[in-house]
């Protein structure tokens, strides 16, 4: 199976729905958010920002951003909310020798090629500094979540996939080992309730129902919604941050 930054279709389809992306994705839980951000003046860097969401909350804790993010259409809604943004890939984005307390992938770890990425990223932080890798992960409880699997599976024709930080584990935590970091592994609960129209608003920001055609995201989006009926949907956000330390902070040195 591909890995997630080798599917440039779905890498690349956000921009097409940056309104609705922004309107409707889940923001971070606020117990993360401090987590990332335990004093004010903190430089962050977010990687993929994307419209800002995580941009907002960690500037609104007290924290100095710049956002990277390669979609202009993206970047301009998070432009819009007064985040300084640089448009680029974080693969050709250049630091200029700045440095970092905190270099954070929201909901964008697996967009990138891991290795160079984690080699870059090391070279941006000083003494003391974190990468964060962290991910919203929202889950049906009433309906249960294999209710809408199944009816995907079923007008897709093919089983549903885990996807983000859950469709590569395992690995991921090996490549952040191989790399020199030690890694914190930190689970943040909530719950929320959504309408049936917020649910499929939501659910339709996701890269795998932005690529599908228009007729079968019609189709899909009809099926889920008979599924939710009247009394809506009850999701849990199983939020999981990796807060991961070089072990050799000596290797850092300020790069272009």
């Amino acid at each position: 199976m591909p890995r997630s930054y080798e599917d440039r279709r779905r890498a690349e389809s956000f921009g097409s729905a940056a309104a609705a992306y922004d309107a409707f994705r889940p923001r971070y839980p606020a117990a993360l958010i401090a987590d990332v951000v335990p004093r004010a003046g903190l430089r962050v860097l977010d990687v993929g920002a994307g419209t800002g969401i995580a941009s907002v909350q960690l500037r609104d804790a007290g924290a100095r951003v710049v956002a990277v993010e390669p979609d202009e259409r993206m970047a301009r809604v998070a432009a819009d909310k007064g985040i300084d943004v640089e448009i680029s890939t974080f693969e050709q984005w250049h630091s200029d020798r700045r440095m970092f307390d905190r270099v954070v992938f929201a909901q964008s770890f697996h967009w990138v090629q891991p290795s160079p990425a984690l080699d870059k990223v090391v070279h941006l932080l000083p003494a003391g500094g974190q990468l964060v890798l962290m991910w919203n992960r929202i889950a049906a409880v009433e309906p249960e979540q294999i209710v809408f699997d199944e009816i995907h599976a079923d007008v897709r024709g093919v089983p549903v996939a885990a996807h983000g930080f859950d469709g590569g584990r395992d690995r991921a935590l090996q490549e952040l080992t191989d790399a020199g970091f030690a890694v914190d592994y930190r689970e943040y609960h909530e719950r929320s309730h959504y309408d049936a129209d917020a649910y499929l608003d939501m659910v339709f920001t996701y890269s795998h129902q932005l690529v599908l055609d228009a007729d079968t995201q019609r189709t899909l989006r009809s099926r889920l919604r008979a599924a939710i009926g009247p009394a809506g949907v009850t999701a849990a956000n199983n939020a999981v941050a990796l807060f991961c330390t070089h072990t050799d902070p000596g290797v850092s040195a300020p790069s272009t």
